[in-house]
């Protein structure tokens, strides 16, 4: 059976909370873009987290049949894209995230309330 959208946000912050990320967020983008349903972004805090916690997610997406798109960015640069269609995960180093400050610029995306010990 195929994932929904929300179920691979959720699949990708549980992943990425899995691996000790911080700060983690759903930004849900339906009314706002037509390229892609959720933002999930979070923060690593060094290159070996980010890669972790990108291993973790790539990991769960490919048991659960969830397929990248693509990705971009390196695990050194700081900022780490990774595209499943309808769910673009984003994982940065907190300097990286305060200066991009995706929340900001998509202030009008409502945050999905979920829970840190969700079953997914």
């Amino acid at each position: 059976m195929a994932l929904d959208s929300k179920e691979k946000a959720f699949i990708l912050a549980k992943s990425a909370m899995d691996k000790k990320a911080k700060e983690v967020v759903i930004l849900d983008m339906r009314k706002l873009l037509n390229i892609t349903d959720y933002f999930v972004i979070c923060n690593g805090e060094n290159e070996r987290q980010i890669k972790a916690i990108a291993d973790k997610i790539e990991d769960e997406m490919y048991r659960r049949n969830g397929f990248f798109l693509g990705k971009e960015g390196t695990y050194r640069s700081g900022w780490f894209l990774m595209d499943f269609g309808d769910v673009i995960g984003h994982i940065f180093m907190p300097e990286i995230r305060n200066f991009y400050d995706l929340e900001s610029l998509w202030g009008d995306a409502p945050s999905v309330d979920f829970k840190y010990d969700l079953e997914v």
